[in-house]
């Protein structure tokens, strides 16, 4: 397992098997949470590359989670993923990137120095 480190956010056990899958199969090493609370414990006492971060958790929206992320680890960025394509121009203005959940995650934190 590589030391490149991506937080995966997400609370469907089914998508978060199938991201982890992809993810690793990219060589990257998936820390899975599945609430924005257990997010923000992981990115406090972690480095990491990069976050894919669901847009719709069980306990906070998604660009509350990224605002308490980018103050803990500026530097890191969040791609957010959402089955809810409308909403992608509203998103950007909270965001780094975003990601549909049609679309693949392999290879979206390739260009990216491990600043964190």
């Amino acid at each position: 397992m590589t030391d490149i480190k991506v937080l995966c956010v997400e609370h469907h056990a089914e998508y978060m098997g199938a991201l982890r899958y992809m993810l690793e199969s990219a060589g990257y090493e998936v820390m899975p949470a599945t609430t924005g609370e257990q997010a923000l414990d992981l990115i406090r006492t972690h480095p990491v590359l990069g976050v894919l971060l669901e847009y719709d958790l069980p306990d906070a929206a998604g660009t509350a989670v990224k605002a308490e992320m980018k103050r803990i680890k500026p530097k890191v960025p969040v791609l957010l993923f959402s089955g809810v394509g409308s909403q992608t121009p509203f998103l950007l203005r909270f965001l780094d990137s975003y990601l549909r959940n049609s679309e693949r995650p392999e290879g979206v934190f390739e260009d990216l120095d491990d600043d964190s």
